[in-house]
């Protein structure tokens, strides 16, 4: 049987790569995202920091503002976060779950919101919602990076709904596995195919985990 071949939509490490080897499966990477950090002024201290990607911290530690507690996306962005000597309060693996651990825990707070322009609803109409006051600062900007392959693949990993959005605007889904870092990634996925893996934790290498479980079962 011919070893499954994989895409993926981000440039990994050699560890991840070493995942794909040892199972035999092929891979091609390319970064269909590019991110550009933004300049912006915030003159006061923030007592309360919603991140919910690591793009956003990278862009914060840049222009060393002091931040007393940290609500974050995910637990590569909660390290990233204390690596670099910042409080993480609360933890959730995605943006609704930590919108209703602000809700339950923190309702009489003011929350800074540091995001991208691509950001997605769900967390701030939440907090709306429940009037919570937030208030929204674009760090960083995505750029769709997309690229026209002439073949196709058993499987793509994806890992943003704006990486999806740049793999389709040059090519098609098909009969290819789209194996996802969560279910926001996977949502925008469902749009353009039909078999669709989610992570069990939004990391790297669970996504590469998930198609390594999937094509040794074949």
């Amino acid at each position: 049987m011919t070893a499954a071949t994989v895409l993926s939509t981000k440039k990994i490490s050699l560890p991840q790569k070493e995942l794909l080897l040892n199972s035999g499966i092929g891979f091609v990477l390319y970064d269909a995202i590019t991110i550009e950090i933004l300049k912006f002024n915030l003159a006061e201290s923030v007592v309360n920091g919603i991140f919910t990607s690591k793009n956003a911290v990278k862009a914060i530690i840049e222009s060393e503002i002091n931040i007393s507690n940290c609500f974050c996306v995910g637990e590569n962005t909660k390290r990233l976060l204390q690596n670099n000597g910042l409080k993480v309060v609360e933890t959730a693996q995605n943006a609704s779950d930590l919108a209703k651990k602000i809700i339950k825990g923190y309702k009489n707070e003011d929350f800074s919101f540091f995001c991208g322009n691509l950001r997605r609803n769900e967390l701030p109409d939440l907090l709306a919602q429940n009037k919570i006051t937030l208030k929204e600062q674009k760090v960083y900007k995505t750029h769709l990076n997309s690229k026209k392959f002439n073949r196709s693949f058993d499987g793509i990993l994806f890992f943003s709904p704006s990486g999806v959005q740049s793999y389709v605007a040059e090519n098609t889904i098909d009969q290819s596995v789209a194996f996802c870092i969560g279910n926001t990634t996977a949502s925008e996925a469902k749009k353009y195919c039909d078999t669709i893996i989610v992570a069990n934790k939004p990391t790297v290498e669970n996504v590469i985990v998930q198609a390594v479980k999937y094509f040794n079962k074949k």
